[in-house]
């Protein structure tokens, strides 16, 4: 003998009773019916998260070693780009800065006299040559000795060897004034560095950097700025519900007992292998009570349709997919349907049924195709309906 499954068999009884009850002229079952109808539906998803800087300016100090004179800025405070945040001490800079100076004008002097000194030996040159052509026109006639001509012959050689050491002093000094030139320059990026400015503009969100402490440059950062002052919720879902958002649906954000109104800026690109939670971004218009660090819920807007709706509870969902009971006269009828949207306790009806249909408002699995009732209209809510 087969066995049949308690509940099929239980469905099989009851299906029987109401026939049997219909044939003996008992009245048909009662069933509560809502008529189908015209809604707005609104698909949001529920997320928690942080508020955290939509892009965060590290400022650190760029010469190392050097003590924090000043700090001209608080946490909290709104600064412009290029804006002065603290400025260091200089007194070791300026005391370089001099000597690099005087190192300048030596070096000026340097190669003013290896000038000089090219154009007397250009003079001594000129005057040996000429003093070797004589005494070469001389030893020609034999009023000249040989003696007298070699003499006049090693100082023309002298003559050129003092003019090629002065010319070489020229370019040893022109070298040697523009490497004074580039450690000047260097001197004056590290001036330019003493004043510790703003790169971006925005709001001072920490502030470490104090008056005596040494600047290091693996340290913390000096100052934090949250970049043009945008503050975002970084939120966490769930990967089942992430396939539905998309960049710019609207969001209702709640921080302490604020409301603001907010859009999705960057969808998850990327799903926590542990958690199965995916974050997503959502931009907040500028507000002063605004902190980072704050907990803050959002109810994200995925889709807004307006269409055929029935409560949720109407719909049955079988093998053969889901399907809505219809009261057609006195009589039922299964009819297949496809679904979209569940909202507010609706559900939407996407193709297989229309509105100002009755539809059993809790689809009862034991009442069958062609069954007899009786149909009593069940409130429906006002709310949403057009």
């Amino acid at each position: 003998m087969i066995r049949r499954p308690v509940a099929a068999l239980m469905l099989s009884l009851l299906s029987a009773a109401a026939h049997a009850q219909a044939t003996q002229g008992n009245p048909p079952p009662a069933v509560s019916v809502v008529v189908s109808a015209v809604r707005e539906l609104v698909e949001t998803v529920a997320a928690t998260g942080t508020l955290v800087p939509r892009e965060e300016v590290l400022v650190v100090a760029e010469n190392e070693g050097v003590r924090i004179a000043e700090v001209l800025v608080e946490e909290g405070d709104s600064v412009a780009e290029g804006q002065v945040l603290a400025r260091l001490a200089r007194d070791l800079l300026d005391a370089q800065l001099a000597q690099n100076a005087a190192a300048l004008a030596r070096a000026d002097a340097a190669i003013a006299q290896a000038r000089a000194q090219i154009v007397q030996a250009e003079a001594a040159s000129v005057e040996a040559r000429q003093a070797l052509e004589r005494a070469r026109a001389l030893r020609s006639t034999g009023n000249a000795t040989e003696a007298t001509l070699e003499q006049r012959v090693a100082a023309a050689r002298s003559g050129e060897g003092r003019l090629a050491a002065a010319r070489d002093g020229l370019s040893f000094s022109i070298a040697e004034k523009a490497q004074i030139e580039a450690q000047r320059r260097e001197l004056a990026v590290r001036a330019a560095r003493s004043e510790v400015k703003a790169p971006r503009a925005g709001i001072v969100s920490r502030r470490t950097a104090r008056i005596g402490q040494m600047t290091a440059a693996g340290g913390e950062p000096l100052f934090r700025i949250v970049a043009d002052g945008e503050i975002e919720l970084e939120a966490e879902l769930l990967e089942t519900r992430v396939a539905g958002l998309a960049e710019g649906q609207p969001a209702r954000v709640v921080v302490g007992r604020g409301e603001y109104a907010g859009k999705v800026r960057l969808v998850p690109a990327e799903i926590d292998r542990v958690t199965r939670l995916g974050k997503v971004r959502v931009a907040l218009p500028r507000d002063g009570d605004l902190r980072i660090g704050a907990f803050a819920r959002a109810t994200i807007e995925t889709a807004r349709r307006v269409a055929v709706a029935v409560p949720v509870g109407a719909v049955v969902y079988g093998a053969a997919g889901a399907s809505v009971q219809v009261v057609e006269g006195s009589k039922i009828s299964v009819r297949p349907v496809r679904t979209g949207l569940v909202a507010d306790g609706h559900v939407e009806i996407v193709e297989g049924l229309g509105p100002d249909l009755r539809v059993v408002a809790r689809a009862a699995a034991f009442l069958r195709e062609g069954d007899e009732v009786r149909a009593l209209l069940a409130p429906s809510p006002a709310a949403g309906t057009r």
